[in-house]
């Protein structure tokens, strides 16, 4: 719960409001930490402002109600000894949480009164010389200017904060990158914590040696069951937790409900919006981490059991939510995915079907669904098809993948319109097919689909499938030979590429 005595605005540095020139106040007294916060300004010329104060504020005062006090204050300097009054005064503002005191001068006092000075730099109250110039409501109106372009600032950091680690999130290593991006905005340390307590994942600075071990332990308190009740039953572990160790604001924020992964955030200081900021990445982290159950994911296991029984797929597709999928073949650059990258990739492309093997990630996609091309990925998708005409559909996307790769294109689509093959019947295709590829081995005839759906492209090809060029120009040649046929004829080529599609 938000605290009601403190207001939805940022604090500003009183350094920033010492610095505006046209107010032309002026320290005179306490200390001068760089980091005293201002929450608001408050005006009172009562004797004792204590009961008046919340706490934070800069209180503003024309010293009307210590006339007297000065008269006395002059007596007490003849005599060597201080005023009580005034230290009175400040003890009171500083008991009450007072942030610093602005006193004007005239038209009551055309000088701050020394006893004041003394006073607050013995209680450590910040004292303010405000001009004749300058009034008490020009001081609170610049003091709520600060304040609106600090909450404008921090708004627009942390809106900027949410989109860098929504576009992390769906990165190939979407929680190594989300971890990233929150140490970076935070300018601390970003730690995923297993549910055995042990970290998975980190990013950022290192912290000092005692902060380590008591981020670990913080997320012990927000880790379901991590604490035993002795012989008592335990309250719930909270969802969040925060703490402080040598002089390093902490945080801890559990994932998902009852899964036991924890994030564990270390930051030099607590900005206002970094618990928003830490909250949007818990978010995240949770849909990453883990697996929800749910009607739609009890009908995929009902589907998955009665394919193993012997279903024929069209019989359980409706079960999955469609009659038309597509296949989605991915790979990310440069790099083999893992389960939590085929998994980020299923939730970019709104399908929760998804199958990582060989270092390609396939996802089963809805086919009025229109898959979009994902940062760092390279995909290639098939036609939408029925569930009869899955397996042609995934050798189709496997095809595009490597158009995709080998072109360096985010994302390839197999043609669906009317070819060649929908003129001729099916088994006289076939037939055909086998007739003329009769000589070639799977790997030949894998090469020459590939060198042929690239236009005959060497490098392309080799970078397709992984082997260098000239292994490429060494299968071409023998597939030239075996074949007895000119591959620089495009009528040659033509029949060929018929061929290969019904193999």
């Amino acid at each position: 719960m938000p605290d009601p005595t403190v207001p939805p605005t940022p604090p500003v540095p009183l350094a920033s409001l010492l610095a505006r020139e046209d107010l032309a106040l002026r320290q005179i007294a306490g200390p001068r930490d760089p980091g005293l916060a201002v929450h608001w300004a408050h005006t009172s010329e009562m004797a004792d402002p204590y009961p008046y104060l919340l706490g934070g504020e800069l209180l503003l005062t024309a010293g009307v109600h210590i006339p007297e006090a000065a008269e006395e204050e002059a007596a007490e300097e003849e005599a060597g000894r201080e005023s009580a009054s005034f230290d009175d005064y400040v003890s009171r503002i500083v008991a009450a949480g007072g942030a610093a005191l602005g006193f004007g001068l005239a038209p009551v006092h055309d000088t701050v009164p020394r006893a004041l000075v003394a006073a607050c730099d013995a209680h450590g109250l910040p004292l303010l010389e405000v001009p004749p110039q300058t009034t008490f409501s020009g001081v609170a109106r610049a003091l709520w200017q600060l304040m609106a372009q600090a909450r404008h600032a921090e708004l627009r950091r942390v809106a900027e904060a949410q989109q860098s680690l929504a576009s992390a999130a769906s990165r190939p290593d979407p929680v190594p990158s989300v971890l990233r991006q929150l140490a970076r905005r935070v300018g601390g340390r970003a730690v995923l914590y297993g549910p055995e307590g042990t970290e998975i994942a980190a990013a950022g600075r290192e912290p000092g040696t005692e902060v380590g071990p008591a981020l670990a332990e913080l997320a012990r308190v927000v880790r379901p069951g991590s604490r035993p009740a002795s012989g008592t039953t335990s309250a719930p572990a909270p969802s969040s937790a925060t703490d402080t160790t040598g002089g390093t604001p902490l945080a801890a924020y559990a994932l998902g409900a009852g899964r036991g992964f924890v994030l564990g955030v270390a930051a030099p200081r607590r900005e206002p919006g970094d618990h928003t900021i830490a909250s949007v990445a818990a978010v995240l982290l949770s849909l990453l981490t883990g697996e929800h159950r749910s009607g739609s994911e009890a009908a995929r296991s009902s589907a998955l059991v009665r394919l193993l029984l012997g279903a024929p797929p069209e019989s359980v597709a409706p079960l999955l939510g469609g009659e038309r999928w597509q296949v989605v073949h991915g790979r990310p650059e440069g790099q083999d995915p893992d389960e939590v990258a085929a998994s980020a990739l299923g939730a970019a492309l709104g399908s929760p079907l998804v199958d990582l093997a060989d270092g390609v990630v396939r996802v089963l996609v809805p086919g009025e669904r229109e898959p979009l091309a994902q940062p760092g990925w390279a995909l290639g998708v098939s036609d939408a098809v029925a569930p009869a005409d899955w397996p042609a559909a995934d050798s189709r996307a496997g095809r595009a993948l490597a158009r995709a790769r080998a072109t360096r294109t985010p994302l390839v689509r197999y043609g669906a319109r009317p070819a060649l093959a929908d003129l001729v019947p099916p088994d006289v295709a076939e037939a055909h097919a086998r007739t003329l590829l009769a000589p070639l081995d799977e790997t030949l005839a894998d090469t020459l689909r590939g060198w042929l759906s690239l236009h005959g492209g060497w490098d392309r090809t080799a970078v397709a499938l992984g082997v260098h060029r000239n292994t490429v120009r060494q299968r071409i040649a023998r597939c030239s030979a075996l074949l007895g046929t000119d591959l620089d004829d495009p009528d040659v080529r033509m029949e060929l590429w018929f061929a290969l599609r019904q193999r």
